[in-house]
């Protein structure tokens, strides 16, 4: 597999482990980086795996019953390292409530090769656009 395709793939994969509720496959994805976002950064498997814990609603399926799209990927490969963009859109439906758009955003990504498999060294997570994500964030402090 070609480096950009293995890279779209990593990018890809944070997406499918979120919405499946694998948050520590998420953070397996940070085992030699760092997740940097609007409640501020965490390093490593276990951070970023304990901050999603904290954090995200889960519901009785074992998922936050969400749909990350991913659009727009961009990536230039240099040797070992990468970076690459990303939108983001989440959409959500919980029970009593209809399918909706809950956030959009960007990803900027650093990635590095490590014996032959792409990780992310670095993912910053803005948020453009939110919606009513009172179903899928816990309030700070809860």
């Amino acid at each position: 597999m070609d480096d950009y395709r293995a890279l779209a793939n990593l990018i890809f994969s944070y997406a499918a482990l979120v919405d499946a509720g694998d948050f520590a496959g998420v953070g397996e994805l940070f085992a030699h980086g760092s997740f940097v976002g609007s409640g501020g950064s965490s390093f490593g498997a276990a951070a970023v795996e304990r901050m999603l814990r904290e954090t995200v609603i889960v519901y009785e399926d074992g998922t936050p019953r969400t749909k990350h799209v991913t659009t727009n990927v961009a990536v230039e490969v240099t040797g070992s390292t990468a970076t690459s963009s990303a939108y983001f859109t989440v959409l959500q439906a919980v029970p009593g409530l209809p399918l909706q758009t809950i956030a959009a955003g960007r990803y900027a990504d650093r990635c590095a090769a490590r014996g032959g498999q792409w990780h992310f060294t670095e993912r910053r997570v803005t948020v453009d656009l939110v919606g009513d994500i009172s179903h899928h964030l816990r309030p700070k402090g809860a």
